[in-house]
């Protein structure tokens, strides 16, 4: 009998190797190859077998299949199973489609598997199999008293992470939904090595697609995050999947945002806020008055900028604290923001306009524990950077949102119109705007003043005076 040999996987981008090596030649990452067994000739000549029959049965599929002209093909749209969650299915496009399979990632005790529980638990016209490779029964039982879950007998829950003992179940319960937390446990004794592993998760998932693809039957995937925050396992777990989402949130913050990264049946642009509460996640409907501290009158450092994540309007309040250096270099720091925006912003603050702020320290906070992308933050961190520097608040019935170049003006924004609902929505009577945003604007159907602006000193001339 033959010997099994050992190889060495790269556990962050799967590169192979002969022998170990302390740094990955690929992706750079020190003390990341993992010792594998390659499994010895009889069951590779088996494994050659069966992909000689898969090979067989493709060429046999594809002289059965001919090509069709575009005009052929219907261009009906794929039927959706409703999740009963206006959020979850805003980020999936609609609801789950028949044979899609789902990913979804998140740092650990983000609320992944809270979510998952508690949206199978309000389908109760659907069958569905959770299969718990990290939990035991009772501990999901537990879960799903404290969320106070609905009464759902065509649940099912399996603690199993034995990738064929999942499929005979499957067999055995036939549902229309599958479930598997996650998969980064789960494995299969076709492959020598442990679970989590490059391989193992790469021959896991391909199982779970064909399983998708060939019965109709929609399965969700629960994966874990690596230190970098990208999702743990090969590369191509994301590109064998139909549709990725991402829970994101601080835990120190009661807000989860649920963005999709990647769709194949919907935008990638769509965008799920929660709110973690002791009963489970909560669905927000109208997050800028969660978002919006409801007393600020008075206090200096705080501007209300009109942001959009993927479609959604929402305002959000924007903290600054500007305060003298106590040490030599002075601190930059942004919570929610992209530290490096910040110094672009702070030095076109002080080129352009001329307030000096080198030997200073810097803060900005995104209040709620959001991190927002949006460009059109310029304004109000800029505005929020003065407003504590001179000690000065801003009127609380202003907001505003603009997008600063590196010469100090304020360049137009998408999506003006919705920026502009939200904001009277929520009672501001003062706008500021960049002002090219203005041609093809009908603003006499706003009840709102708007204030247009070219440069970054008409925007502060207007707060302050």
């Amino acid at each position: 009998m033959a010997k099994d040999k050992i190889a060495y996987v790269c556990d962050n981008c799967g590169q192979e190797s002969a022998k170990w090596i302390g740094k990955c030649p690929s992706c750079g990452q020190w003390n990341t190859f993992k010792e594998i067994r390659i499994a010895n000739n009889s069951t590779g000549s088996q494994a050659a077998k069966s992909a000689a029959m898969s090979i067989h049965s493709t060429i046999d599929s594809q002289k059965r299949n001919h090509p069709f002209f575009l005009h052929e093909i219907s261009a009906k749209d794929e039927p959706r199973i409703d999740t009963h969650d206006i959020e979850l299915n805003r980020v999936l496009g609609g609801g789950l489609v028949p044979g899609s399979i789902v990913l979804l990632g998140g740092e650990p005790g983000i609320g992944k598997s809270t979510l998952t529980l508690q949206t199978i638990l309000r389908m109760p016209e659907r069958k569905i199999l959770y299969v718990s490779g990290e939990e035991s029964a009772h501990q999901l039982k537990m879960r799903a008293d404290r969320i106070e879950h609905p009464i759902n007998d065509n649940c099912q829950i399996l603690c199993e992470t034995s990738l064929e003992n999942i499929f005979a179940h499957i067999k055995d319960i036939q549902p229309e939904l599958v479930i598997v937390d996650s998969i980064q446990t789960i494995s299969t004794e076709d492959v020598e090595s442990s679970p989590g592993s490059i391989t193992q998760v790469r021959e896991c998932a391909a199982a779970l697609l064909r399983f998708a693809k060939t019965s109709s039957i929609p399965v969700i995937l629960i994966g874990h995050i690596n230190k970098e925050g990208t999702l743990a396992g090969p590369k191509i777990l994301e590109h064998i999947v139909d549709t990725v989402i991402q829970f994101e949130g601080d835990q120190h913050y009661m807000y989860r945002i649920l963005r999709s990264i990647k769709n194949r049946f919907g935008s990638t642009s769509e965008l799920g806020i929660y709110e973690m509460q002791q009963s489970g996640l909560r669905q927000v409907s109208n997050p800028s008055e969660l978002l919006l501290t409801q007393d600020h009158e008075g206090l200096s450092g705080i501007a209300i900028s009109s942001a959009i994540e993927g479609v959604r309007p929402f305002l959000v309040e924007t903290q600054a604290l500007v305060s003298s250096a106590a040490y030599g270099t002075p601190q930059r720091s942004a919570t929610g923001f992209d530290q490096r925006r910040l110094n672009m912003l702070l030095a076109v603050l002080e080129k352009r306009v001329g307030f000096k702020l080198m030997q200073k320290d810097v803060f900005i906070n995104i209040a709620g524990g959001l991190k927002v992308t949006d460009l059109a933050m310029d304004l109000s961190v800029i505005a929020a950077v003065l407003s504590s520097n001179v000690d000065t608040a801003i009127s609380s019935a202003y907001c505003m949102a603009g997008e600063v170049g590196l010469s100090g003006e304020v360049r137009p924004i998408n999506r003006i119109d919705q920026r502009v609902i939200e904001a009277e929505k929520l009672g501001f009577t003062h706008m500021i705007i960049p002002k090219l945003n203005m041609q093809g604007l009908n603003s006499s159907k706003f009840n709102i003043e708007l204030i247009p602006v070219r440069k970054v000193e008409e925007a502060l001339r207007v707060l302050f005076g």
